[in-house]
């Protein structure tokens, strides 16, 4: 899944997805400490910085100052799920993006130039190229290098920031779980250095108990302070909880596991007991996670509510795919059924705009669903996905006709100015719901 816990925090994608408004977040944070004089040249709005040429292998035709390592992470993912070997091209540009100290930032123009002090490392595209580049098998030296940086800027209290040093926020610890996950690694069993803590106790921290109010208990906020129930955060939370990254496998046929929402003991129904839910079993954590998603779900019609200034009435597509995903991870099938069935109504549109992070993101929602990604409401996923980058090297099916609308769909689009002059992306909804203090 920003050192400023007001500010938005979300990808594709993820999971998710989204990314490009957590390096705004970032990028904002840094210019407010440091002052605008004293930023990064690539985060203080430097037309220099903006490749002139899209770099060979990177999926997506739009800038990819902001998304480039996150939305190629997702892509290669979700096609290696499905099946599809992508381009020799595309994997070595995405290896190529790691600093020599084993983190990935957003997106380096210039890959041969060392990483310096300047360069704003980051957990969340280290964690998703970690879960990459570890499925598609090849680059072990690259992954266990990633791994070993994000175990060097573990917090204290077992969780991790999107910048090192900054506050723990439970999108970023789902996805380094994630990531931990895939390279082999027991989440469990990685712990800080100081005080001896798991991601999972820091990941729990940020539930809402017995404490919160009725219609909040079993959400996550994104970070402590403020505390605030957060969909996104809660369905990411939900999925790292269980020990799982970006890849959810299907339950299986038939299989179909009751939400069993968060629940308070007799006699404190007033929100006077525990502040924390399930606090040292992560299960149950997730369970009341589930449960608060489910609520949210049905209160919406079936679909998570935009977080973005002006928009909250809004559907946000990216955040309701995510929690499809923490339904079907915790084997609820009848509960991911109703918000599936909606995303595949209402999800084209959205990916077309977004791109292939997008894209991606729908075809882990169908993997982890059991539902065909070639058939998703009409659209072929993988083909789409497909056109958005260079020709795959291989592919286990045949793909349809490509879309040509696809080919334009490169990440994020650019709708607006943040402070300094960061570009936010069209239809990233996903990307920005997980990092506001929203009440969703």
């Amino acid at each position: 899944m920003a050192p400023m816990a007001s500010m938005a925090h979300q990808a594709p994608l993820t999971h998710s997805v989204a990314f490009l408004a957590r390096r705004a977040a970032t990028a904002l944070a840094a210019v407010l400490v440091l002052g605008a004089a004293a930023a990064p040249a690539a985060y203080a709005g430097s037309p220099s910085m903006a490749p002139k040429k899209l770099p060979d292998g990177l999926y997506g035709s739009k800038d990819p100052q902001y998304d480039g390592v996150w939305r190629q992470s997702l892509a290669l993912l979700a096609q290696d799920t499905v099946g599809v070997r992508p381009a020799a091209s595309a994997v070595n540009w995405l290896a190529g993006q790691q600093c020599a100290d084993g983190s990935f930032t957003a997106f380096r123009a210039e890959p041969g130039k060392p990483c310096d002090a300047k360069t704003l490392r980051d957990t969340n595209p280290t964690a998703a190229a970690v879960q990459a580049l570890a499925a598609l098998g090849g680059h072990g030296d690259t992954v266990k290098k990633a791994v070993g940086w994000l175990k060097s800027v573990q917090n204290e209290d077992g969780g991790w920031s999107s910048m090192a040093g900054s506050a723990s926020d439970a999108n970023s610890t789902s996805v380094v779980i994630g990531a931990l996950a895939a390279a082999g690694e027991k989440p469990q069993s990685v712990t800080s250095k100081k005080g001896g803590r798991t991601p999972f106790d820091g990941l729990l921290t940020f539930q809402l108990g017995c404490a919160a109010k009725g219609d909040e208990r079993g959400a996550f906020a994104f970070q402590l302070k403020g505390a605030a129930p957060n969909a996104d955060a809660t369905a990411a939370a939900a999925t790292g909880a269980r020990g799982k990254g970006f890849v959810v496998e299907p339950a299986g046929k038939g299989a179909d596991t009751p939400v069993k929402p968060l629940s308070c003991k007799d006699g404190d129904k007033e929100g006077k007991g525990d502040k924390k839910a399930g606090a040292d079993d992560p299960a149950q954590a997730a369970e009341a996670g589930d449960g608060y998603l489910v609520a949210q779900l049905d209160k919406n019609g079936q679909h998570l509510l935009s977080a973005m200034p002006g928009a909250e009435k809004q559907p946000d597509v990216g955040n309701t795919a995510d929690a499809v995903v923490a339904l079907a991870a915790g084997a609820h099938g009848t509960a991911a059924a109703k918000p599936l069935k909606w995303l595949e109504k209402n999800s084209a549109d959205w990916a077309k705009q977004s791109g292939p992070a997008a894209y991606a993101q729908l075809v882990l929602v169908a993997h982890a669903t059991g539902t065909d990604p070639r058939s998703f409401g009409g659209t072929d996923l993988v083909a789409a996905l497909n056109a958005t980058g260079p020709e795959p090297a291989a592919t286990a099916k045949k793909d349809t006709e490509d879309a040509d609308d696809a080919k334009d769909g490169g990440g994020l689009g650019v709708v607006g100015v943040i402070g300094i002059g960061l570009a936010i992306g069209a239809g990233i909804g996903f990307l920005l719901s997980s990092r506001k203090k929203s009440r969703l």
